[in-house]
């Protein structure tokens, strides 16, 4: 029979794999407690940096319908529980990496796919969802001046053929 203790855990893993729009799996081994605070720090409000016991969450992400960690849930684990855009926790979990060995990124899971250690850092390469909006909008804002231009082209063509036209009369 299960302990109260581990089955709220569970629960409590499953409501976060559930409410999370991805999550990403690390290895902490070797970090420190203050380390690990400004981990979490770094990865802003909308995303809980939890340390979690693997074969709770074995049962929690099972029971969230997510098999992503299946096989790589080993060492000390820690899951980034993602609400929203993932590409800024991504990108800081990336640079918390690159300054400190200790930290692996060992997989992940977004919108319900497995993503691998190389898909979660191409995740964190991309430019956040503002900046591609803006993007875009400035290619169709482009794309509409130079239909503009076209369309006025004849018309201002036109003016200034009639206008050539008066001055040839005047004259």
């Amino acid at each position: 029979m299960a302990k109260p203790e581990k089955v709220d855990a569970v629960a409590e893993l499953t409501q976060l794999f559930r409410e999370s729009d991805a999550a990403v799996l690390t290895e902490y081994r070797g970090l420190s407690v203050t380390q690990l605070q400004q981990l979490r720090r770094s990865l802003g409000a909308d995303t809980t940096y939890a340390v979690v016991k693997n074969t709770l969450t074995e049962i929690a992400a099972r029971e969230a319908g997510i098999d992503a960690f299946e096989g790589k849930l080993a060492g000390p684990t820690a899951i980034a529980f993602i609400k929203g855009e993932p590409v800024a926790p991504a990108k800081a979990l990336r640079d918390f990496a690159k300054g400190n060995e200790n930290l692996v990124v060992k997989s992940g899971y977004f919108e319900g796919k497995a993503l691998s250690e190389d898909d979660v850092k191409t995740l964190a390469d991309l430019e956040s969802r503002e900046v591609l909006l803006a993007k875009a909008a400035g290619a169709f804002k482009a794309n509409l001046s130079k239909a503009a231009a076209v369309f006025q082209a004849p018309l201002s063509k036109a003016a200034r053929t009639v206008d050539a036209l008066r001055a040839k009369q005047e004259a």
